[in-house]
């Protein structure tokens, strides 16, 4: 039996939790070739491993069941570089949270385009953050259209939130702590893999 899945497996290899083996395969070998330790360029080994351990459970059906399953039990808990001092303290902590939530989202959008939106329970689970102070970012981010509801009002990122984040890229180093995180594959979504509808 598999323990508690700590890494959301789908998101690391930034597939549909629908996706069929032969698109499991063809994604592992992309990311396995970019991140291997001896790509002098990209590689990581430590992601090289996860992507490893993530294939080789949703390759296996009866593995990728049990994981799935498992996966249904609770949320994993807040990502630890929410957690940090600079998101807490500090007069630009209400900035660094709107960027927490686009980056969030963007990486949603990015690693599964079909069922892009957080709810606002989903952020506060992976953020650990009030609802309210969530509620006064996710206002400003609206008001901005970097953010816009579907029809269930989860969040999902905008064109121009899109733009907005990619433009802070080169000035703002927060964000490539946000995006490694979430990247990861440790946003875990428990109640998604079972609920998702288009």
């Amino acid at each position: 039996m598999l323990s508690r899945p700590a890494v959301n497996y789908y998101d690391l290899l930034q597939i549909n939790p629908q996706a069929e083996i032969g698109t499991i395969e063809r994604v592992y070998r992309i990311l396995a070739g970019r991140y291997h330790p001896d790509n002098q360029q990209t590689g990581d080994a430590d992601r090289f491993r996860l992507l490893t351990e993530a294939y080789q459970v949703l390759s296996d059906p009866m593995l990728r069941k049990e994981y799935d399953r498992q996966f249904e039990t609770g949320p994993a808990g807040p990502l630890p570089v929410f957690l940090g001092k600079e998101f807490a303290d500090g007069i630009d902590s209400e900035a660094k949270i709107r960027i927490g939530v686009l980056c969030l989202l963007y990486t949603k959008r990015r690693a599964n385009p079909d069922f892009a939106a957080l709810s606002l329970l989903d952020m506060e689970s992976i953020m650990a953050f009030p609802r309210e102070r969530l509620l006064f970012a996710l206002w400003y981010l609206r008001a901005k259209r970097f953010v816009v509801q579907d029809n269930r009002s989860s969040f999902i990122i905008s064109a121009e939130g899109v733009d907005y984040l990619e433009s802070q890229l080169p000035t703002n180093q927060i964000l490539y702590k946000i995006f490694r995180a979430s990247e990861s594959g440790v946003m875990v979504y428990p109640k998604a893999l079972t609920t998702r509808t288009p």
